[in-house]
């Protein structure tokens, strides 16, 4: 199947039609059978489009190079952990805090509501997804 943009020559409406092939279109076109699906015009012509490619199949991101990325990306947030402290259910107070001024600016991850980063949002207090879940450190074994 092929599918491509068309024109009408009367009203110049641009509308999508597929066909078997190439010659398909061709041979309908010539014999008046494809009309605009806006007004009935059987004056078409192909109008100017961005050709769809498809993509191989063997193109795709491998396994291993999937898990090498994946790998890379903990290593990253571990050593972004490492200089940073865990305060649990208690982010959003403190990051609250850090942006008032109450309390000294430090790394800081913890676990909070989507309700309560949204405020933090509003309010101005940057904020950011880890984009790998953590582990609570008292829950490791």
């Amino acid at each position: 199947m092929i599918v491509f943009d068309l024109r009408c020559e009367t009203g110049g409406h641009v509308f999508e039609a597929w066909f078997a092939s190439s010659a398909t279109y061709d041979e309908q076109r010539a014999r008046r059978l494809v009309a605009c699906s806006v007004c009935g015009d059987t004056g078409v012509d192909k109008a100017v489009m961005a050709p769809n490619v498809g993509v191989k199949g063997n193109r795709a991101v491998s396994p291993p190079a999937a898990k090498a990325l994946l790998s890379r990306l903990a290593e990253a947030q571990a050593k972004l952990l490492d200089g940073s402290r865990w305060v649990g259910r208690d982010f959003a107070a403190e990051a609250r805090a850090m942006h008032a001024g109450d309390k000294p600016d430090a790394p800081i991850h913890g676990q909070a509501s989507v309700a309560d980063i949204g405020r933090l949002v509003e309010e101005g207090v940057p904020v950011a997804p880890l984009p790998l879940p953590v582990t609570p450190p008292k829950t490791l074994n």
